[in-house]
């Protein structure tokens, strides 16, 4: 490469990374005024960099004929904030290639008007609404990610506020302790943002997000109204009370309206955002979120079945170990998971494949599944072997499942990549329920084994928040869709 050719990229790249970081601030504005959560391709922007806005849209090129640029995806973010939305999931990547592909010439303007039209129409409704207090039963894996999550969201367009976390008291210094697991992860890293521990009215203060902590045993012995918090939905995230007369004793609690289950539930609906999510009615007050597994191959069973018809499968996951196993070899009353986590692959069971009918009733009795809990800390993976009532090859399928995971409505829950040296690190931090190893697809006639990636963690209680919207009854559509 000359010297000139080099300066020319560089240029290129600076322009690049100009629009990008002009972008970032516009995008954070919207969402916290009006509560718009931008994506590429079902890949959110909130809280993004500009070297991560240049990677999507670097992503969205290996897929689509049309090349998504950083300019053309400016030009519509640019309109967009000239107009009045409220809250609603727009994809900025499917605008941008939408409209260099209209046939009508229209300008930036007119054309968002009418891809966005039914939204607008609606926008009164969804603006005036109360935000809903949330409160956080539990604070583990689960609960401390669901806290990141909320907290990010905060903002006068955000209508979901957490207020308080239930946990039993753990010794004197139990507060700190709390904000310190809420401050730094392992797993996940630092927290982004500030906190601030008030001891003497036991709160912490995280992006201005002031947050109090409960000690008790027992939901019976809670009143939220002490605090404010009125018509809350509970999220219990400690998975002992299962069953909904178990889950219902959250209402013996002054101030509780609903609760939600983060693991799967006996009895109550479980819900799979983006399969079953209409099973939710504004009149539920019980509702399960099901499992992570059960999160990770549903929607992709879904898509399979409704395609190929499945005739029957097998569900195998290579599970990340968790808090239930042991860290060195003790007495554990479960098979095979008293040894010791961090040295051995252990074979136990799921129900996430049998819970999938749950979800998908059709697939009813036609999976069967088994589990291997290995020797990382997150990030897992689900192998389905399936038989199927249509013939299929790799590529036939690869591409369906593409455009399953770029186009249809399912697009929040299915990611899809053609990396051949992506391993589980690099899926931490992932917000899609699974993302499909294309590389790794097997497909011959009647038959198919479909590799799916997904964070056990941070993955699913990004589908958890999805349920909390609906349950809240912020039901923000997915713009636009495709014609």
């Amino acid at each position: 490469m000359s010297k000139s050719q080099h300066n020319e990229y560089l240029k290129v790249w600076e322009k690049r990374q100009e629009i990008a970081e002009a972008m970032v601030p516009i995008i954070g504005k919207i969402y916290r005024s009006s509560g718009v959560v931008l994506k590429i391709y079902g890949r959110t922007l909130i809280n993004a960099s500009p070297i991560t806005l240049l990677k999507l849209h670097r992503y969205v090129r290996q897929f689509e004929k049309t090349e998504l640029a950083i300019q053309d995806s400016f030009e519509i973010l640019t309109a967009l904030q000239h107009m009045k939305l409220g809250p609603v999931r727009i994809d900025l990547g499917l605008l941008a290639v939408q409209y260099k592909e209209d046939e009508r010439k229209l300008s930036i303007d007119d054309f968002l008007t009418d891809k966005l039209a039914e939204h607008i129409r609606d926008i009164k409704k969804q603006i005036e609404a109360e935000p809903t207090d949330v409160v956080l039963y539990g604070f583990g894996r689960i609960g401390r990610l669901l806290a990141r999550l909320l907290i990010e969201r905060t903002g006068s367009g955000n209508k979901m506020r957490l207020r308080a976390i239930v946990v039993r008291k753990g010794g004197d210094n139990d507060l700190q302790k709390r904000a310190s697991l809420l401050r730094r992860d392992s797993v996940h890293g630092s927290f982004k943002g500030t906190i601030k521990v008030d001891e003497e009215n036991n709160t912490i203060l995280a992006n201005g997000n002031l947050i109090q902590v409960i000690y008790a045993s027992h939901p019976k012995e809670i009143d939220y109204t002490k605090f404010g918090i009125k018509d809350a939905l509970i999220v219990d995230n400690t998975g002992i009370r299962r069953d909904e007369a178990q889950l219902s004793e959250h209402f013996l609690a002054k101030g509780a309206a609903k609760t939600l289950l983060t693991a799967p539930g006996k009895d109550v609906k479980n819900i799979v955002y983006g399969v079953n999510t209409d099973d939710i009615s504004p009149s539920d007050k019980v509702i399960s979120a099901a499992s992570c597994t059960t999160n990770a191959i549903t929607p992709t069973l879904k898509a399979i079945n409704d395609e190929y018809g499945i005739i029957k499968g097998h569900v195998e996951t290579v599970h990340s170990y968790t808090n239930d196993q042991n860290l060195i070899d003790n007495y554990h009353k479960g098979e095979r998971r008293g040894r010791a986590a961090a040295l051995n692959m252990v074979i136990t069971e799921t129900g996430a494949a049998k819970a999938v009918s749950k979800a998908l009733p059709e697939l009813e009795g036609k999976l069967t599944g088994n589990a291997i809990r290995v020797p990382t800390p997150n990030v897992s993976m689900a192998i389905l072997n399936l038989s199927l009532k249509k013939e299929t090859d790799k590529k036939s399928l690869n591409s369906f499942l593409r455009e399953i995971a770029l186009h249809s409505p399912m697009r929040e829950q299915i990611d899809f990549t053609t990396s051949t040296e992506i391993v589980s690190t690099d899926l931490v931090g992932a917000r899609k329920a699974c993302t499909i190893d294309s590389k790794a697809t097997i497909a011959s006639g009647d038959s198919c084994v479909l590799y799916l990636w997904y964070d056990n963690e941070f993955g699913y209680s990004c589908q958890v928040i999805r349920v909390m919207q609906k349950m809240a009854g912020l039901d923000f559509p997915s713009l636009p869709i495709k014609e």
